[in-house]
């Protein structure tokens, strides 16, 4: 998982989702602030792995504050508060839910946990990593998003403070161009947002890992599946190479050899996310 996401390769998080089962991810969906009905059904495809269906740029802000804040869901808002300017006096204030006792808890805070380590490995040395070197701060944590042929350009990224969504994309879907990247074409946006937002914020330190969670070598365990006892990686070696001794579902095809029909395959219409 760690070499699949700082390297963008799609075929570990098909493997991940062959694993786990489509039906199991689906239950994430609402739980992250996404439409269901935007997303391919319970019966779903693999394509989930690559980004099948559709979301918007504020709900992906949404979906990513859940990992910033260790595992709470947390709505969006615009509108702070509406001030009589002529008295002064208050008509409104927005009151969201704070993540902690307010909000739900819609994910394990182990796995908020790995996935900010995980996120936090991208912007470092993975595919974002212009972030934390052109920010000079190690609490940035992030991920590129590229659809086939260039359609759409995603960065997320965020600090345990603050998300910040950027998006290149055409109203009616046509190609960005052939170069037009997550990393190159939408990332640069979030970085220069982020050099003013950031400015005067305190870099972040990461928190004490949360009970039940156990760190071997770069491995994560959680207590109910005992280092040996649970699958570490899948389809990927330390390396970075293909791990002939990796685990496959059983009575699942080839990763490689529906990889590339995954990649080309949207059952929702429209290209699917490369990551």
């Amino acid at each position: 998982m760690r070499q699949g996401l700082y390297k963008s390769k799609n075929m570990i998080s098909i493997r991940i989702l062959q694993t786990v089962g489509p039906e199991f991810a689906s239950e994430f969906i609402s739980r992250f602030g996404f439409d269901p009905a935007r997303q391919p059904p319970k019966s779903a495809y693999l394509t989930m792995a690559l980004g099948a269906g559709s979301v918007t740029p504020l709900q992906m802000a949404s979906a990513y504050s859940v990992f910033a804040n260790g595992g709470y869901r947390i709505n969006p808002y615009i509108i702070d508060s509406v001030v009589d300017i002529a008295t002064g006096r208050v008509i409104m204030k927005a009151q969201p839910a704070v993540a902690g006792d307010e909000a739900n808890r819609v994910l394990d805070p182990r796995t908020a946990y790995v996935m900010n380590e995980l996120l936090r490995g991208v912007a470092k040395s993975g595919t974002a990593a212009r972030t934390q070197a052109t920010l000079k701060r190690n609490d940035i944590a992030g991920k590129t998003g590229t659809t086939n042929q260039s359609f759409d350009a995603w960065f997320a990224g965020f600090t345990p403070k603050l998300v910040g969504i950027s998006w290149l994309g055409f109203d009616q879907p046509k190609s960005l161009g052939d170069k037009e990247t997550g990393g190159g074409a939408a990332m640069p946006i979030w970085l220069t947002y982020m050099q003013t937002a950031l400015k005067k914020v305190p870099v972040t330190q990461p928190g004490p890992m949360p009970e039940g969670l156990t760190k071997v070598g770069d491995n994560y365990y959680f207590s109910e599946f005992p280092q040996g006892k649970a699958l570490a990686n899948i389809g990927v070696s330390g390396s970075g190479a293909r791990d002939s001794n990796a685990a496959k579902p059983a009575g699942s095809p080839s990763g490689d050899a529906i990889g590339k029909a995954l990649e080309s395959f949207n059952p929702m219409g429209g290209p699917p996310i490369r990551f």
